[in-house]
């Protein structure tokens, strides 16, 4: 028997000290607001619960600001939850000081779990999860500044350069200050889907957002580096259902404008044509099915494509090597 309950929402707790950077903790927790107002758009449930935690109920920030109300470190964390360590201005990281000495021995008591319990680290957050010991036998990166000192400080871990950001199980890494944003898209997208990620970064005015591995841009970002709002509404439509029956004329009633004029909008501010657009948002959608252990049948439905040859011929249109079954085992 199938089950149609909402998934349970995580809880993302920020655990911050006197110091942090505004940006680090700022930029993730919006990402997060936009997008539970996407998915509540959409009639749907908000995903994320964010929390803002401290050893002290008041911490200065990085640009001066102090933040009041902060919640005590708590005993336990629902499940699931996300756990997010952001940096500190200084060419080091201190952990001499009574706070931060208090936030390592909460950490400390944290178990990683896939689905559970998982760690995000931000820019230097990583070398507080380094002092905590929680990056042993792990794959992480941090600011390049902090390289070494990472390094030095948690020999045991893998320090990874220039990424970023950075994905190894439970763990979740970024390179510097904005990219905890990239790397938080990567988890909304995982979490909610591309599509919902897709419209945060638009909202955020985020132009290129990059994976783990993958400096190339997200397919679901592609040719959205513009204003124009009527061609992002048919973007977002198409990227939310790409397996509805889309043509020119369906397409151009959702921008409120005619066939011809809408090829000229997409050609123009999206440097492409509004079919051929299509099939790059279906061949993505099909790619990400793949990953999931769709079968290529089940993925060229979820697309939207008539057939598997449809999805075949895509694949190849767009220079994937092998074929799609293959292709997805190949980059596993």
């Amino acid at each position: 028997m199938t089950s149609n309950a909402a998934p349970a929402p995580i809880h993302v707790v920020f655990a911050l000290l006197p110091g942090s950077l505004a940006l680090d903790w700022a930029g993730p927790a919006e990402a997060l607001r936009m997008a539970n107002q996407v998915l509540q758009a959409q009639g749907q449930p908000a995903r994320f619960v964010l929390h803002f935690v401290s050893p002290t109920p008041e911490a200065a920030t990085s640009v001066g600001i102090t933040l009041t109300g902060l919640a005590p470190l708590p005993a336990q964390l629902p499940a699931p939850a996300w756990v997010v360590l952001v940096g500190m201005p200084g060419p080091t990281i201190g952990v001499e000081n009574n706070e931060t000495r208090t936030l390592l021995h909460w950490l400390r008591s944290l178990r990683l779990a896939n689905g559970r319990l998982e760690l995000v680290t931000v820019c230097a957050g990583a070398l507080l999860a380094a002092h905590a010991g929680l990056l042993a036998g792990r794959r992480a990166t941090t600011h390049h500044q902090h390289l070494d000192e990472l390094a030095q400080v948690e020999p045991r871990c893998d320090v990874v350069a220039n990424r970023v950001f950075v994905a190894d199980g439970p763990l979740h890494s970024s390179a510097g200050v904005t990219t905890g944003i990239d790397l938080l898209l990567y988890r909304i997208a995982g979490t909610c889907g591309p599509a919902v990620a897709a419209q945060v970064a638009q909202t955020m005015v985020v132009a290129l957002r990059r994976g783990p591995d993958d400096p190339e841009l997200s397919p679901f970002l592609h040719h959205r580096n513009h204003l124009h709002a009527a061609l992002h509404r048919v973007q977002d439509a198409v990227a939310q259902q790409p397996q509805a029956d889309w043509n020119v004329p369906a397409m151009a009633a959702v921008a409120h404008t005619s066939p011809r004029h809408l090829t000229r909008l997409f050609l123009e501010h999206a440097g492409i044509a509004p079919l051929q657009y299509l099939r790059r948002i279906r061949l993505a959608t099909a790619e990400a099915a793949l990953h999931t252990g769709s079968s290529v049948t089940q993925a060229a439905a979820l697309a939207g494509f008539g057939s598997d040859t449809q999805l075949r011929r895509a694949w190849h249109q767009f220079g994937r090597s092998g074929t799609p079954s293959r292709g997805v085992r190949q980059s596993r």
